[in-house]
């Protein structure tokens, strides 16, 4: 079977075994059915293969290939090119993340912003991108927020300081995911959910009332 049917075949098996040939024999020929198949692709390992598979494509080719998805109207497409850029690790991409991607509606979409803004942003900018994350403190789910805070967490030391004004918002859905993320900074180790059950448990009683001072 050619290579690019089999990417799009009925049998994710097929697809997967086709994503895995492409990797393992690169071939820039393929680039377009790669991107065009990972915005589109709904089993989850077959979407990793896919960026493994794209990954092991020169960098000079993908990335702008992967820039322009970025702007794509499917959600799907503009997750999967981000979390590809993050693995490929291209420092040039950073201007490209830009507000809109790491404020954007779906939630997919914002996760892999965060993760990749993290992970290339220069650091003259760290400052400036934790505090636009904060911004996002008490958005989604648990796994939502997980995201955030293990973002938040990879900008390193200007995280505390950009968390500071979360910790009194009017929200107390804001100030639990800021208490969180906060002890998470202090204590990597710890599990975010025992830090969100507990930054709730302070938000709930008062700092006084835990046994807590304020940060």
């Amino acid at each position: 079977m050619d290579l690019i049917m089999a990417l799009n075949a009925g049998n994710p098996q097929t697809r997967l075994q086709a994503a895995m040939a492409a990797g393992t024999r690169p071939d820039p020929a393929l680039l377009d059915a790669l991107v065009t198949r990972c915005a589109v692709e709904p089993d989850f390992f077959v979407r990793d293969m896919l960026t493994w598979a794209l990954t092991r494509l020169p960098a000079e080719l993908t990335v702008p290939r992967l820039r322009a998805e970025l702007g794509s109207a499917h959600a799907q497409a503009r997750s999967q090119a981000l979390h590809t850029l993050s693995k490929i690790g291209d420092r040039s991409v950073w201007p490209a993340i830009t507000a809109a991607l790491l404020h954007d509606a779906d939630d997919e979409v914002a996760r892999a912003s965060w993760r990749t803004a993290a992970a290339l942003v220069p650091d003259e900018h760290r400052q400036g991108l934790a505090t636009e994350l904060t911004a996002e403190l008490g958005r989604g789910d648990r796994g939502v927020q997980r995201s955030l805070s293990r973002a938040m967490i990879m900008l390193g030391d200007v995280t505390e300081p950009a968390l500071q004004p979360a910790l009194t918002s009017d929200d107390p859905a804001v100030r639990a995911h800021a208490r969180a993320t906060l002890q998470l900074l202090h204590d990597p180790d710890a599990g975010f959910d025992l830090a969100v059950d507990e930054a709730i448990r302070i938000v709930a009683l008062g700092p006084q009332r835990a046994g807590e001072t304020v940060c």
